[in-house]
């Protein structure tokens, strides 16, 4: 025993140099149960010593499976590649991935035609299930791949009435937890710019503000909100057009921490102090959020966990498909630092 072989080793010759049966050496490659502990140990040894590698082609080929999971961006904006929230989801799906040994693919979709290319790739069995994120209200993509029986997950949802399996965080709760926060304040004149509101986020985010403002008792303007797209530069150009419009802004909900950076910025310009003249609360808590001078008061998504959910869901589905579609929402948490 010792050296490797020339040539490429076969299934056969571990099962001879370990001096045990074909079928043992599959069950352990594919960490099958009914192996004891010592002939597996003996059959790893023999993988190792001569090199094997497995045929991965012929394996998924006989069990249907890929390895493979497509993450579909299906933003037509390529900004969003800059954004934090991209980069901190990409990391907690690849984290729970780790130890399954599968794949993650990160596929593009922005256009009718790329919507059919990639559902006729997906249902040829290149990939074992796909995780959707930022689907816009009437995407139709999800619909064709539940029409095609694939397994999907998305990361929020496209409306209230959506069916097809996601996770989300509680989007309305969480903004209404930051707009109380800012009444506890003191604060009476509060705006607010969204996110892109042909998302379903940003909706809910608005509808937790207004509905924040109602139990206050307090009678929302609708010139006190304006529309932003998530970024640092939408950000700047609504807070610079809401202290335009009202001079008299006390405090202001961003629908995320990117915009509440931007928005940083132009009260800056203003002349006005956070939080002094100004409190100002964003939504994600990022690593951004404690590097924005002031440090930024901000609403906690758990973006770890909802990772984790969506692989969890997809896996699940994959091994045994559910007749129902599920429904993940996971709690928000206020967390208070210096704008406020």
């Amino acid at each position: 025993m010792g050296r490797q072989r020339p040539g490429t080793p076969t299934l056969e010759e571990v099962a001879a140099h370990a001096g045990v049966g074909r079928g043992t050496v599959s069950r352990v490659i594919n960490n099958a149960a009914g192996v004891k502990d010592s002939t597996r140990r003996i059959v790893q040894q023999a993988i190792e010593e001569l090199g094997y590698v497995p045929n991965l082609a012929a394996r998924s080929l006989a069990s249907r499976r890929t390895d493979a999971v497509a993450l579909v961006l299906t933003e037509p904006d390529w900004r969003v590649f800059s954004e934090p929230f991209f980069s901190e989801i990409v990391r907690s799906l690849g984290d729970a991935l780790a130890d399954t040994g599968m794949q993650l693919m990160l596929t593009l979709v922005r256009s009718d035609s790329e919507r059919k290319r990639f559902v006729e790739y997906a249902r040829g069995g290149r990939v074992d299930g796909v995780l959707l994120m930022s689907v816009h209200a009437g995407d139709r993509l999800p619909d064709m791949l539940a029409e095609a029986r694939l397994p999907t997950v998305m990361l929020g949802r496209r409306s209230g009435d959506e069916y097809v399996s996601y996770v989300d965080a509680d989007n309305v709760g969480g903004a209404r937890s930051a707009v109380t926060h800012l009444l506890s304040r003191g604060r009476r004149a509060i705006a607010t710019i969204t996110g892109p509101l042909d998302m379903y986020a940003a909706q809910c985010r608005l509808r937790g503000y207004r509905d924040a403002l109602t139990l206050a008792g307090l009678s929302g303007v609708e010139s006190m909100v304006a529309e932003g797209d998530f970024s640092e530069g939408s950000g700047r150009r609504a807070m610079a057009e809401l202290l335009e419009r009202h001079p008299e802004i006390d405090g202001v909900l961003a629908a995320s921490d990117t915009t509440a950076a931007g928005a940083l910025q132009a009260l800056r310009t203003a002349g006005r102090r956070v939080p002094k003249d100004v409190s100002v609360i964003g939504f994600d808590d990022f690593a951004l959020a404690q590097r924005t001078e002031p440090r930024l008061t901000t609403v906690r998504q758990p973006l770890e966990e909802m990772g984790g959910s969506m692989i969890r869901l997809l896996l699940e589905d994959m091994e045994e498909p559910s007749v129902a579609y599920r429904h993940v929402i996971l709690r928000t948490e206020l967390v208070a630092r210096d704008s406020t």
